[in-house]
């Protein structure tokens, strides 16, 4: 990890940077706030705000995803409230251990790598669900069942409503009859959605019911014919016959399927190769089910 010292103190900088090498960082010096202002990329700045006659603020704005952990020899607005208010990280009053530095440094850094990860997350459920027009309404009195043969469809819900209510979101896969403890320890501040309802026996069914009956929860069943007596239901039919009412598809209705989901994607070749048919038969596939082709994307 890279640091840079940012410190007019020679000797309190040399020491920091003894004891941060000691423990793997590898640490540069700027003995004035106009060498700090520097194009190169630091995991973290060091930054003392009493380096006299020199503004800061700079090298703060220029670092703004960078970990700044403000050194500081008293607490007053100038050396930390508004540098914090400006994008500083964090303050470090002198004199410190060395232990609570590294402390502050590591919370920082894996507080970064969580809100990068959240990020990442976020923009590839946003793509998931970029198919699906379902509108998660705030009307919805919890806990509600929700009945659809696409699981994605209640997935959908699920996020969208914990979203529009800025609750925290959890869930459960009740694949084994210890799952259903685990809703107990959950917050009744969540959002809680429950996975495979339909697999439970009628006795676990019951269990799950109780646990819920105070709770913002969403429980999740593929099977259309599922009642709960006490909570609420909504059924969302997916627009693709495939998932509807679990019947098996006849040949003609499963090419249909494939062409009107698949041929956005999928050049003629690929599409003609994974049916087993020629592209003369895809054509003719086309043209009698009224397909209008759209092109692949590329």
């Amino acid at each position: 990890m890279r640091v840079l010292i940012v410190e007019n103190e020679l000797y309190l900088a040399q020491s920091i940077a003894a004891k941060l090498i000691d423990m793997g960082y590898t640490c540069e010096f700027a003995s004035t706030l106009k060498e700090a202002q520097r194009e190169d990329f630091f995991d973290v700045i060091l930054l003392s705000t009493n380096i006299p006659d020199q503004n800061f603020y700079p090298v703060i704005n220029m670092h703004k995803k960078t970990i700044i952990i403000l050194m500081v020899s008293y607490i007053n607005n100038d050396t930390v409230s508004k540098p914090l208010k400006a994008g500083a990280s964090d303050y470090i009053l002198k004199p410190f251990m060395i232990e609570e530095l590294v402390r502050k440094i590591e919370h920082f850094k894996a507080f970064q790598r969580l809100k990068e990860e959240n990020r990442i997350l976020n923009s590839y459920i946003e793509y998931t669900f970029s198919n699906i027009k379902l509108d998660a309404s705030l009307k919805e009195e919890l806990p509600l069942l929700i009945k659809t043969n696409n699981q994605k469809n209640a997935d959908y819900f699920a996020y969208s409503l914990s979203s529009k209510k800025k609750l925290p979101f959890e869930f459960i896969a009740l694949q084994k009859p210890s799952d259903i403890d685990r809703i107990k320890t959950i917050s009744k501040e969540s959002i809680l959605y429950l996975l495979d309802f339909q697999n439970l026996k009628k006795i676990d069914k019951v269990r799950v019911v109780e646990s819920v009956k105070d709770r913002n929860a969403i429980i999740f069943t593929n099977n259309m014919k599922e009642d709960v007596e006490g909570i609420n239901t909504i059924e969302i039919k997916s627009d693709h016959k495939a998932y509807e009412d679990g019947d098996v598809l006849s040949i003609e209705e499963y090419v249909k399927h494939i062409l009107v989901s698949h041929q956005k994607t999928l050049p003629d070749t690929e599409l003609s190769k994974k049916l087993g048919i020629s592209r003369k038969s895809l054509w003719e596939k086309r043209k009698k089910y009224g397909i209008v082709k759209k092109d692949a994307k590329k």
